[in-house]
Order: structure tokens, then C-alpha cells, then sequence
């Protein structure tokens, strides 16, 4: 082959296309198919949503649970995104077929395209005629930890890739994240639009076989990534160590031998992290910010049941949250993150309270009596409450960001999503048994109004512990740019000294 560097010309179709292509979908990132594959996995991730909705009227027209069982179900499908820490230790830890990430991509991908077409063809009739609630539950889970371990694999690959492109240019670092997190939102967008209005033509399952295409795409995707085998990486590690020094091959054929080496020490590296009070205080305050009880179960209902909404339109509330939330997105970054984190977090809080009173005018149709029709009043309320959820969680990934000392970023990172995750968990859990003891079911709403009550008031009681925002959470995230761009400069000065 010809090894000549190849230079651009964009007389030619096929060269202009690339270009135009690079700086306007990949922000200026080359489209290689590593990266074209980590996008789709990001994309799939947000299209997912697609069987969101149709989960939600499976358990509850076609399983016929209750709000404060669909509540508590909703808490244990999010305990997969609990464990994330693991996922990341099992792959570093053991590759599959000598392959560490597309190995894993190919069997959570597989593995979930099955538990949905599971789910959406009634077992192939296995279990017998009727659904059975156990099943059901077991394989949406198991599809939910498919989808939580490809996004640690994934993750995992940005962070490498993002490693590698900070030390040629910087601003490329960012732009993988954005095309991330813009794939994901463009996914998420998509799924909004089809979930409900499928629902309106299909059956819930009919819309899970559907949605089954989604991780069989990320299986294929998955042996796009350009990965190195393991016995490849340790030959040459070795090789080039042995040359280097008689003693170091030994070190290396001890890791060989066992897998546990990079894991014992990550395990070690964390809990060195984690013990540091200006790294649990903060996530400690995460956690109780995040698991205070919600009332969506029984809202659900109300609007189903009460109000009579059907999944056409609770789709189309997705939708209009989605766009909401990447306002909130850009509103965050052009006048909000100059604020610090403790300030925004602690405003957001307090704004959203007597937003999420007006639940209450609902409930009670009062906005009925003022003349403002149910849909009106539920579009604008979540309109509001979606950007400022946004605008609250933004610097919270920051902070998450800023807690990480290097060498233990990704787990550390991970293992603060997973409190994360681990905490809302503990809320919709709270949520349903609040629903079950004031005794709201899906034609009881009379304690509905209490219910909605006590969760917006909890929402307030973390501000109590603020304070252990301070130091981390006192400055803003425009502020840790700036320094992080001047450790920089000072670093390619001293080298260039």
C-alpha cells in the first residue's frame, strides 16, 4: 500500500463530503469508525426511551399493577445502574475473548435484543399463554443492566479516547463529550416522538420487539471498535519491558497470572479517594439531594385515569421535556455556570419548590375553575420543571468531575453515578411506600394532594447540609476552566523552557 500522507482535496466529492461531514456532525472530531460506533451506542442509548412509555402500560394495563407497585418496580429496574462500578472492574478486569470492551459490547447488546423480544413475544410462549409479572420483571431488568454495562464500556472508551485526544488538542476532548451527550439527546428526542404515538396504534410488547433492534444494533456496532486483543497488549508489554530490565517481566507475568492486579489497586486508589471528607461530605450531600421521595407513580395514574390522558399525548410531554431539558442545557452554559455550584444547587432547590406546589392546582382541578385546560397547565409546569432539573444537574456531574483525583477518574466517577443512581433508587422507594401507607391507588386519589405535599416539602430539607458543599461546591464550573486551561499553559510553557 501507499503509506503517503493523503492530502485534502475537496474538489474531490468524496473528500469534501468527509470534511463537511467532520466539522459539522462530528464538531470537528474524524469520523473513524470508532467513533461512529461510540456515537451509535450513545444514539441507541437515548432511543431507548422508545419502550419507556410501553413499559409503563404493560405493567400497568396489561399486568395490572398498581401506582405504588409500578413505583417500587421503577426503583428496582434503576438498581442495574447501581452497580456500574462492577461492570467497569469485570471488564477491565477479564477480558472476554481476549477483547476488554467490544467483547462486552457484543454480549450486553446480544443479551438485551433477547430479554426484549422476550418481553415483546410473550416468552415465545415458553412460560404458557398468560404474561406472568415475574418474568416480565426479571427480563426488564435484565435488559436494564444490558444497557447499564454497554454505557460503562462505552464511558470507558471516551475516557480513554478522550485521554488520548487531550494530549494533541484539548478542545477535541469536549467535542467527544458533546457528541456523546448530542447523540444521546438526538436518540432521546426521536424515541419521544414514536413512543407514544405507537403505543396508540400497537400493543406495549408489539413496541418491545421493536425496540429489540436497538441493542442487536449495538452487538453489531460493537466489532466496529478498534481494539488491540489482551494477549497482543501483554506480549508487547513484556517484550519491551524484558528488554528494558530481567526484573520487570517478572512483575508483568505476576499480573498475567492474576487478573485482580489493576483491580485490587483500583479498589485500593478508591477507597483512599473516598475517605477523604472533601470527597464524601459532598457525595454525601448528592445522595440526599437525590433520594428524596417522588410521587410519579401516582401522578401517572391521576393523568391516565383521572385526567385521561392517553400515551399519544404523555409522549408528547416527553417530547416537550426533552427540548426543555437542552434549553435548560443551554441556558446553563451561557449564564449559569459563571454561578457556583453550591449557589445553583441551592437556588434550584428552592425555586423548584413552589413549582412543584402547583401539582396541587391539578389535583385539585383548580386551574379547571380559572379557565386553563388540564393539558395546558401539565405542559408548562413540566416545560419549567425539566429546565431547572437540568440546570440542577449539570453541576452536580461537575462537582462528580472535580471530586476525581487522576488515576481513579473513571471509577471514581462511575462509583459517584452510581450513588447517584443508587439514590433516586431510595427515592422512588420512599415514594412508593408513601403512595401505599396514604393509600392512593389507581381509582383512589383523595390523599394524592398529601402525597404530592410531603415529597415537594422533603425536596427542601438536604439544603440543611449545604455546608458540605464547601470548598468543592464554592466554586463555579467557568472558574475550574479557567484554571485548568492555566495549569495547562503553565505545563506547555515549562516545556517549551
Amino acid at each position: 500500500g501507499d503509506d503517503s500522507i493523503p492530502t485534502e482535496n475537496n474538489n474531490e466529492p468524496d473528500g469534501g463530503i468527509r470534511q463537511t461531514l467532520k466539522n459539522t456532525i462530528f464538531l470537528g472530531i474524524e469520523p473513524t469508525p470508532d467513533v461512529i460506533a461510540i456515537a451509535t451506542i450513545y444514539f441507541v442509548e437515548g432511543a431507548l426511551g422508545l419502550a419507556r412509555l410501553a413499559q409503563t402500560f404493560l405493567l400497568k394495563d396489561e399486568l395490572h399493577l398498581g401506582p405504588a407497585e409500578l413505583s417500587a418496580l421503577t426503583g428496582i429496574f434503576t438498581l442495574p445502574w447501581t452497580i456500574k462500578p462492577l461492570y467497569g472492574f469485570l471488564s477491565d478486569g477479564f477480558p472476554l475473548f481476549s477483547y476488554r470492551r467490544r467483547s462486552y459490547l457484543v454480549l450486553a447488546g446480544i443479551t438485551g435484543c433477547l430479554s426484549y423480544s422476550a418481553v415483546g413475544n410473550n416468552f415465545w410462549g415458553l412460560l404458557g399463554e398468560e404474561l406472568s409479572v415475574t418474568t416480565t420483571v426479571a427480563a426488564l431488568v435484565v435488559s436494564s443492566a444490558c444497557i447499564a454495562v454497554s454505557d460503562v464500556v462505552a464511558d470507558g472508551i471516551v475516557v480513554q479516547k478522550t485521554r488520548e485526544s487531550a494530549e494533541i488538542d484539548p478542545s477535541l476532548a469536549g467535542g467527544l463529550q458533546s457528541l456523546c451527550w448530542g447523540s444521546a439527546a438526538i436518540g432521546g428526542l426521536l424515541s419521544a416522538y414514536f413512543s407514544g404515538s405507537l403505543l396508540e396504534e400497537m400493543k406495549p410488547q408489539e413496541v418491545f420487539a421493536l425496540t429489540a433492534i436497538l441493542p442487536f444494533l449495538v452487538a453489531t456496532i460493537g466489532l466496529l471498535i478498534d481494539e488491540e486483543p489482551v494477549g497482543k497488549i501483554r506480549a508487547a508489554e513484556s517484550e519491551s519491558s524484558s528488554a528494558v530490565d530481567g526484573t520487570l517481566a517478572t512483575t508483568t507475568s505476576d499480573a498475567q497470572d492474576d487478573p485482580f492486579v489493576d483491580v485490587k489497586s483500583q479498589i485500593n486508589s478508591l477507597w483512599q479517594a473516598i475517605k477523604q471528607p472533601e470527597i464524601y461530605k459532598p457525595a454525601a450531600f448528592l445522595f440526599l439531594w437525590q433520594s428524596t421521595p417522588t410521587s410519579e407513580g401516582a401522578t401517572l395514574f391521576f393523568m391516565t385515569e383521572d385526567l385521561g390522558f392517553g400515551p399519544e399525548f404523555l409522549g408528547r410531554i416527553q417530547i416537550i421535556s426533552a427540548f426543555s431539558s437542552l434549553f435548560g442545557v443551554w441556558l446553563y452554559n451561557t449564564y449559569i455556570k459563571t454561578k457556583s455550584i453550591k449557589d445553583i444547587l441551592f437556588w434550584s432547590t428552592i425555586v423548584s419548590f413552589p413549582l412543584g406546589l402547583l401539582d396541587l392546582i391539578l389535583i385539585s382541578h383548580a386551574n379547571r375553575a380559572i379557565g386553563i385546560p388540564d393539558t395546558w397547565f401539565v405542559l408548562g409546569d413540566d416545560v419549567v420543571l425539566s429546565a431547572l432539573g437540568e440546570i440542577a444537574f449539570l453541576p452536580t456531574l461537575v462537582l462528580a468531575a472535580r471530586l476525581c483525583p487522576r488515576g481513579v477518574e473513571a471509577v471514581l466517577f462511575a462509583t459517584l453515578m452510581s450513588i447517584n443512581n443508587g439514590a433516586s433508587t431510595v427515592g422512588t422507594e420512599i415514594g412508593a411506600l408513601l403512595t401505599k401507607s396514604l393509600g392512593v391507588t389507581e381509582t383512589n386519589f383523595d390523599n394524592l394532594a398529601l402525597l404530592s405535599f410531603i415529597c415537594n416539602l422533603t425536596s427542601l430539607y438536604p439544603l440543611v447540609f449545604i455546608g458540605w458543599l464547601d470548598g468543592v461546591g464554592s466554586v463555579s464550573e467557568q472558574e475550574i476552566e479557567e484554571e485548568e486551561a492555566a495549569a495547562a499553559a503553565t505545563v506547555i510553557d515549562a516545556d517549551a523552557d
